[in-house]
């Protein structure tokens, strides 16, 4: 019967420490060991209370974003890193990763913020946060929807400024009805869907573009119409809705071409990422009265935003909050804690980013 025995014991010549040092070497780690984990951005408490107590963790208390020289840094030192939409874990970054690095548990839903393809090719497995986002995301697309036709943001401005509002008038702060109108979704994935089942709560007729047709029973349920030509569907509708997440294939999606096919009295709005969309062109055209207004939580070049978003009348515009309900960012730390425990316990992490989601 095997009975406990002394650090270094010899076990068929080779001792513990010996084996352990080599399983360490070849990227193995012993049962008892805590990943060393790197978060990139400041977490609710009680995600990295919980993080605390499972992983060796390094938490970043200022809640800057981390430059390139730090995010280089914490890749060399890191079994596990937790990065966010603000950091660009681009290919040099993984590149110059240290041997350690196994595991990239993104703090979010959408990738595009990582080079997935240089990742794997390094051996180095991604995961997302998806699926816990979707609700709070499909709320704030359709208050964006209700918001922008409805004049709310002008309204709420209008009242802070008594020389703008003296009282009730027939005439006056008109916006439009959305009972009855078409709405156009673009990327019917889960959120897409989520919004679908809103929209046709509020009497929207549900129209979609998608890469593939979603299931008869989801389209039933829905009363939803395909488009396969997103050109078509596009000068058809009254409201445009961006649920799709930005990949080469998606960039300015919405270019100027396209964006001058929609009704002039259309409203478009964004809460997936600001790059499906020309913002230039966007501005130019609400600039112009070409459309009748938009609704953006998203931006190209964000943190900032164009000058001429910034002063028109015609958008509402939101700091990239689609998500932010403290029940979701507790959810997505969840999520990431299961991905890095699986992993540590020798698993394939459940949220796994393959090659074929790309």
């Amino acid at each position: 019967m095997w009975s406990p025995q002394p650090l270094g014991y010899s076990l068929n010549g080779l001792s513990k420490v010996k084996i352990a040092s080599n399983l360490l070497f070849f990227g193995f780690r012993m049962p008892s060991a805590k990943p060393t984990v790197i978060v990139t951005r400041k977490l609710p408490e009680p995600v990295e209370s919980r993080m605390a107590e499972l992983f060796d963790v390094r938490f970043n208390a200022t809640d800057r974003p981390m430059s390139h020289a730090d995010l280089v840094k914490a890749a060399k030192e890191a079994d596990v890193l937790v990065p966010t939409v603000t950091d660009r874990i681009d290919k040099s970054v993984i590149l110059q990763a240290g041997p350690r690095l196994k595991l990239i548990a993104n703090f979010g839903n959408g990738v595009d913020n990582i080079d997935v393809e240089t990742a794997l090719a390094r051996g180095i497995t991604v995961t997302n946060t998806a699926g816990v986002l979707t609700e709070d995301t499909a709320d704030m697309t359709m208050g964006l929807i209700i918001a922008v036709s409805r004049r709310m943001m002008e309204g709420a401005r209008a009242v802070a400024d008594p020389a703008q509002w003296k009282g009730w008038s027939p005439t006056w702060m008109l916006g439009n009805r959305i009972w009855g109108k078409k709405i156009g979704i673009i990327g019917m994935g889960r959120i897409g869907t989520a919004l679908a089942r809103r929209a046709k709560a509020f009497g929207l007729s549900v129209n979609y573009h998608n890469r593939k047709r979603v299931h008869p029973k989801t389209e039933e349920e829905l009363g939803a119409t395909y488009w396969e030509s997103l050109d078509q569907m596009l000068s058809r509708m009254d409201i445009i809705s961006i649920n799709c997440p930005h990949t080469p294939a998606t960039f300015h999606l919405l270019s100027a071409r396209r964006l001058k096919m929609m009704k002039k009295d259309a409203i478009l709005v964004n809460t997936a990422r600001g790059e499906v969309i020309d913002e230039n062109a966007l501005a130019r055209m609400l600039d112009a009265g070409e459309l009748a207004g938009a609704g953006l939580d998203v931006f190209e070049h964000e943190p900032a935003v164009n000058p001429k978003l910034l002063a028109s009348s015609r958008v509402v515009l939101l700091p990239h909050m689609g998500s932010a309900t403290i029940e979701g960012r507790i959810d997505m730390g969840e999520k990431v804690i299961i991905n890095i425990k699986t992993w540590a316990d020798g698993h394939k992490p459940p949220d796994r980013v393959l090659p074929g989601m790309l």
